[in-house]
């Protein structure tokens, strides 16, 4: 959204999609025919909340996950060549645009189906002037990481198979996985929750928060400096931690964490009524010892605002627990979520206009 500013100077009006859709401009008519913005469905809420089904979460994650992992074998199988840095920044960026679109498009297709968390008051829109810079952000942020990945951890002369094939590589893989996200939130909730409180940093997280009922775009509404420390910064403190303690990532493997921790990324800012929680091979343990992140948590930071928030962890609630900072959920509560009541997450869907 730019760079920081002690005086905000961010309008949050959110009017264009009322008007004439011929006043719209370029990035608007692309936004809107990406994502179909939502609106607030003015669905009857449910007496209990409906549950995202955990396999279905994995199948949506590893379907994206496979896409360029399978294009890249393909060209090493059918070529006999190795794929140079620039092509695999390339392959594996559209891969990561490619996904953050699609779950974007699909969680704003359950939002007509369930509604949304604190449903008397309507969700924040797309501000007016902020369309084409989300649409650069998701640029940037993807472009960031992607090429983080490349030039820390691509092997030129390492395929796919030869990386992640057999056994040992499959736990290396899960083992890796299970540990990324809490090593990568722990960087995350200290960074958070400095700019909470810490006045002179709160500058650089203010425009983040100017959306109290975020929806799914709103993930990337942040200025440059919030970016640069979530996209590059946090995730290559976490890549350093696993090679200081010698297990270091791979880049397919790093490929793969990179898809896992932004799903509860895009997901904890759609506000949907739903329970969910972050679809990792430790769900269960982490359920176990009370300290799962769900859905809900990180829309209760949003509506808190700056120095009552509570909630900074973005995959787990390990070090909110730890530290004291957990914070009491309203409607995910025990007697007002139906676990029978499954909800599938789809891979593909069309759009709610």
């Amino acid at each position: 959204m730019g760079r920081a500013t002690k005086q905000n100077n961010h309008s949050t009006v959110s009017d264009w999609v009322n008007r004439d859709p011929k006043t719209w401009n370029a990035f608007q008519r692309l936004h809107n025919s990406v994502f179909s913005p939502n609106r607030a469905p003015g669905l009857p809420v449910p007496q209990k909340m409906p549950v995202i089904s955990m396999l279905s979460q994995h199948m949506f994650i590893i379907s994206f996950i496979m896409v360029p992992l399978s294009l890249h074998q393909t060209y090493v199988f059918m070529t006999g060549h190795s794929l140079a840095k620039l092509p695999t920044f390339l392959l594996y960026t559209s891969g990561y645009i490619l996904s953050t679109i699609q779950l974007a498009r699909v969680l704003g297709h359950l939002a007509h189906r369930v509604g949304y968390l604190d449903n008397n008051v309507a969700r924040d829109g797309l501000a007016n002037t902020a369309a084409g810079k989300l649409i650069s952000e998701l640029a940037m942020t993807t472009g960031f990481r992607l090429a983080m990945a490349v030039i820390l951890a691509y092997n030129v002369d390492s395929s796919p198979w030869e990386a992640l094939g057999g056994f040992q590589a499959c736990i290396s893989l899960l083992v890796k996985l299970s540990l990324y996200g809490p090593v990568l939130d722990l960087f995350f909730y200290i960074y958070h929750r400095a700019c909470h409180e810490i006045p002179a940093l709160w500058m650089y997280h203010r425009t983040h928060h100017l959306n109290k009922h975020p929806t799914t775009v709103h993930a990337a509404f942040a200025d440059e400096e919030q970016e640069m420390i979530e996209m590059v910064l946090v995730p290559a403190l976490t890549y350093t931690t696993f090679w200081f303690a010698g297990y270091p990532l791979g880049f397919y493997e790093w490929w793969v964490c990179l898809q896992y921790i932004t799903y509860p990324e895009l997901v904890g800012h759609s506000g949907l009524r739903v329970y969910a929680t972050p679809p990792t091979p430790t769900s269960w343990f982490f359920q176990l010892l009370g300290v799962e992140l769900v859905l809900e948590d990180h829309d209760l930071h949003h509506r808190k605002g700056w120095k009552k928030a509570v909630n900074y962890g973005k995959q787990t609630r390990i070090w909110d627990r730890l530290f004291g900072t957990c914070g009491e959920r309203i409607e995910t509560v025990q007697g007002n979520v139906d676990l029978e009541n499954k909800i599938y997450l789809p891979i593909f869907v069309q759009n709610t206009e």
